[in-house]
């Protein structure tokens, strides 16, 4: 079984387990989603974003799922996340929610989970899950925890996200990177879960002091 197939895979359980009625002749055959979703997730503009951080999150839901409400709607959330990615543009949380509003119906989830997974796409614009909203702190831990990343997998995330934003100048992309990394330092935790706060936290921190003090 290759990558893709696994990732089929891990798309066609997670729906199965969160539509109606699944068995139904009806229903369209989930493999088109996943298709449609990894060829998004493999566009020529992502040079982060892209079949492996899709992979990295799931995996990451997968450790973190003790902690989730519906770890199937989180980890539906997970594939539509960045399903639409322009860096040049500052909507695609919101373009991929609505994309999931779109395909999930379509695909026979019911209106409340899709409402659930379209949330869960849209928190990830600040990752700040309220209190107690257990599914978004286990999407939000699993997509920031590249951050805890050891020191070489850390730079090449760093330079993956550098050439996601090519069209920026240096100085400008220095400027807007600094803000968000000093940000993310003034949160009194960037993860919301036990496992992230207690395994991630450390690791984060030093990476994003790090990164930030490398800038000139």
């Amino acid at each position: 079984m290759t990558d893709l197939d696994a990732l089929r895979s891990r798309w066609v359980r997670a729906l199965t387990a969160v539509r109606e009625d699944p068995c139904h002749p009806d229903r369209p055959d989930p493999h088109r989603y996943a298709d449609e979703l990894l060829r998004r997730w493999s566009e020529p503009q992502r040079h982060y974003h892209t079949v492996s951080h899709l992979t990295a999150v799931l995996d990451h839901v997968d450790v973190l799922q003790e902690y989730a409400d519906d770890p199937d709607l989180v980890r539906l959330a997970a594939w539509f996340h960045d399903a639409v990615y322009l860096p040049e543009r500052s909507t695609n949380e919101e373009r991929s929610a609505r994309l999931a509003e779109r395909a999930l119906p379509e695909a026979g989830v019911a209106r409340e989970p899709t409402g659930e997974v379209a949330r869960l796409v849209r928190l990830t614009v600040g990752h700040a899950p309220e209190p107690g909203d257990a599914n978004g702190a286990v999407l939000c831990d699993a997509d920031l925890a590249i951050l805890a990343a050891p020191p070489r997998a850390y730079a090449a995330y760093t330079a993956a996200v550098r050439r996601e934003y090519g069209f920026v100048p240096d100085e400008a992309f220095h400027v807007g990177r600094a803000a968000v990394l000093r940000h993310l330092l003034d949160l009194p935790s960037l993860f919301r879960t036990p496992h992230g706060r207690r395994e991630w936290e450390e690791a984060a921190r030093r990476n994003l002091t790090a990164e930030l003090a490398a800038f000139p």
